[in-house]
């Protein structure tokens, strides 16, 4: 689990009327560049606010929230997971991401489709099924008819993304936007089969939020124009 604490921007005139105090989102892995971005954006804009987020594959942010876990704000990489948590409110869907296949810069094993995963001696890492990028990976390498076995089975996106990044994988499949974040250590592979894989992602004040109209602030803010240019600049699709 990741938990990201971003200060306060400010302390006098505080807007607490619309932020409603500390704010706690839990948020897939793959939001974490924009989210966070988007974390001290709402911030500056609420003088006095706090907002921390907790990062991670999203079954499991919803396994903690079922659990009990506090979250104002649940915003998971597919509706499976959404739909998972008892208390989720009314989800609205807010971006949407696609697979491509993460490789070593210069794309050593010159890997050109899902295909060429399946090579004999070529190591790659997918993410579990129970995790959304997991979920899209396998309707996408059903479509394609193929067959991979991977090295590794990782429980959110980032980690199946640092098996590449730190050469203990020749490839793996992840999102558009984790793969954009990286470019500097790892090339993108646009495969067709993904177009049959991409995942909504909804957002949702939870039912048993303990600051529902500091939440509330925060979807309104990802939901905004403001939130769209940070989502979209990150490589997410509008819904």
């Amino acid at each position: 689990m990741t938990t990201v604490s971003l200060a306060a921007c400010g302390s006098d005139g505080a807007d607490t009327a619309a932020s409603g105090g500390p704010v706690t989102v839990f948020a897939a892995a793959s939001l974490t560049e924009s989210f966070t971005t988007l974390g001290e954006q709402f911030e500056a804009a609420h003088p006095g606010t706090t907002v921390t987020f907790n990062f991670g594959g999203s079954s499991g942010l919803a396994t903690q929230i079922n659990e009990g876990a506090p979250a104002d704000v649940f915003a998971s990489a597919s509706p499976k997971n959404m739909q998972a948590v008892t208390d989720a409110g009314t989800p609205t869907t807010f971006v949407r991401n696609q697979l491509v296949i993460a490789v070593g810069k210069g794309n050593p094993k010159r890997v050109a489709g899902l295909a060429d995963l399946t090579a004999p001696g070529l190591k790659v890492a997918l993410c579990a099924e129970a995790v959304p990028c997991g979920a899209a990976a396998k309707t996408a390498v059903d479509a394609a008819g193929v067959t991979i076995t991977p090295v590794t089975l990782e429980q959110d996106v980032k980690a199946a993304l640092s098996k590449v990044k730190l050469g203990e994988v020749d490839a793996a499949l992840v999102y558009r936007t984790d793969a954009r974040t990286s470019a500097a250590d790892v090339d993108a592979i646009e495969f067709p089969e993904s177009a049959k894989a991409v995942n909504d992602y909804p957002i949702a004040v939870l039912g048993n939020a303990k600051n529902p109209a500091g939440g509330q602030a925060f979807v309104d803010y990802v939901l905004s124009a403001d939130g769209t240019k940070v989502l979209t600049a990150a490589g997410f699709q509008a819904p």
